[in-house]
C-alpha cells in the first residue's frame, strides 16, 4: 500500500513540475496534479492502448514516432478530463507528455535511491 501511494505522489509530482517547466499547461494546485495523477493512471491503462492499436500503421510507418503524438493526445485527454489542469493546445501536449515522462522518470529515480534496501 504504501508503494502505491508513493507511486501516486511521484506521479502527482511529476505532474506539477511539468507545469514548471512547459508553456500552455497549467496546474492550479498540488490537488489538481494529484487527481490528474489518478485520471493518467486510468487514461494510460484504458485509453492509450486503444489509440496505440488504432493507430498502429501510422506507427509503423513512422517507426514509433507517432507514438508520441499519441502520447500527446492521452496527455490532453488527461488535462481536459481533470478540473485544475489545463493544456492550451497540441504543441503544449505534445512537449508536456515528453517532459513528464523525463520529469516522472527522475521523480521516481530519486525514489528509488531513497528507499530503504
Amino acid at each position: 500500500m504504501l508503494n502505491f501511494i508513493l507511486t501516486w505522489l511521484a506521479a502527482a509530482l511529476s505532474i506539477f513540475l511539468t507545469a514548471q517547466f512547459v508553456p500552455g499547461f497549467k496546474v492550479d494546485s498540488f490537488t489538481a496534479a494529484l487527481i490528474g495523477a489518478v485520471v493518467l493512471g486510468f487514461v494510460n491503462a484504458i485509453v492509450r492502448p486503444l489509440l496505440v492499436l488504432f493507430t498502429l500503421p501510422f506507427t509503423i510507418l513512422t517507426l514509433g514516432l507517432f507514438l508520441f503524438v499519441v502520447n500527446a493526445i492521452a496527455f490532453w485527454i488527461v488535462a481536459s478530463l481533470t478540473p485544475g489542469l489545463s493544456v492550451s493546445g497540441f504543441f503544449p501536449a505534445f512537449l508536456g507528455a515528453i517532459v513528464l515522462s523525463v520529469v516522472s522518470w527522475l521523480v521516481n529515480w530519486v525514489l528509488q535511491a531513497l528507499k530503504p534496501s
